[in-house]
């Protein structure tokens, strides 16, 4: 079973602070929020295939962009409130922790491909999905994004089975699910119904829509339950 992380094992609700976050960071750099979140969102392609590095060089080439140019204790204070940030944005929704723990217990294991900038890959080991996810893939250390074949083909080769023996469940950003079926899984959509408005920060959009589709991720173990079932 392949997850997508943001939207899909994070609180979609979680997203309405990510303006906020980048202004508490802007605030320390000693730049104008609206101008380097502008920053942040129009570079989102390139940060999160590696293109600036760590977070540290990250933020370091952003207040660049925004006309300033900040020290190192500065960029020290920056990293530490950007990490405390993204720590928020990737709060867990309610019932994701115990969905990935039935899953392991039934005999899954568990994979990661996420489309994410270096914020997630440096605190990974910190967060609550660390200890059940199995194989995390990250576009940011692959230097691809979604949907690339390749990291489809990485994540199931970890997991040690062929892609056609994996599902793949996202809220459906960067064409993932296209992605999925091209590489031979069965995608499942994660539609979010009791969050409205939460796909706005979706990145590129996903043309194909699944025949499987959740609203949550009790919504996945119902459908598991169901196709098991009915053989």
């Amino acid at each position: 079973m392949v997850f997508d992380f943001f939207g899909t094992l994070t609180d979609p609700s979680a997203e309405a602070g990510r303006m906020a976050a980048f202004a508490a960071t802007a605030a320390v750099l000693g730049v104008d929020p609206g101008r380097f979140g502008e920053a942040m969102r129009g570079s989102f392609p390139q940060r999160v295939v590696g293109a600036y590095g760590s977070t540290r060089e990250t933020l370091r080439a952003m207040a660049r962009h925004c006309g300033t140019d900040p020290g190192e204790s500065r960029l020290d204070r920056a990293v530490r409130i950007h990490h405390a940030g993204a720590e928020r944005l990737r709060t867990p929704r309610p019932e994701a922790l115990a969905v990935l723990g039935h899953l392991r217990d039934s005999g899954f294991r568990l994979g990661l491909l996420s489309d994410c900038a270096s914020e997630v890959c440096e605190a990974w080991a910190e967060t609550p999905f660390a200890a059940r996810i199995d194989v995390p893939v990250f576009s940011w250390r692959k230097g691809r994004r979604k949907p690339d074949p390749l990291l489809y083909e990485t994540v199931a080769g970890r997991l040690g089975v062929p892609p056609g023996e994996c599902w793949f469940v996202g809220d459906g950003g960067s064409r993932e699910h296209d992605g999925a079926r091209r590489a031979g899984m069965r995608p499942v959509l994660v539609t979010n119904a009791g969050y409205p408005g939460a796909g706005r920060w979706r990145d590129d959009p996903d043309a194909y829509v699944p025949e499987n589709r959740v609203d949550d991720l009790t919504g996945l173990i119902r459908l598991l339950r169901s196709r098991h079932d009915n053989g």
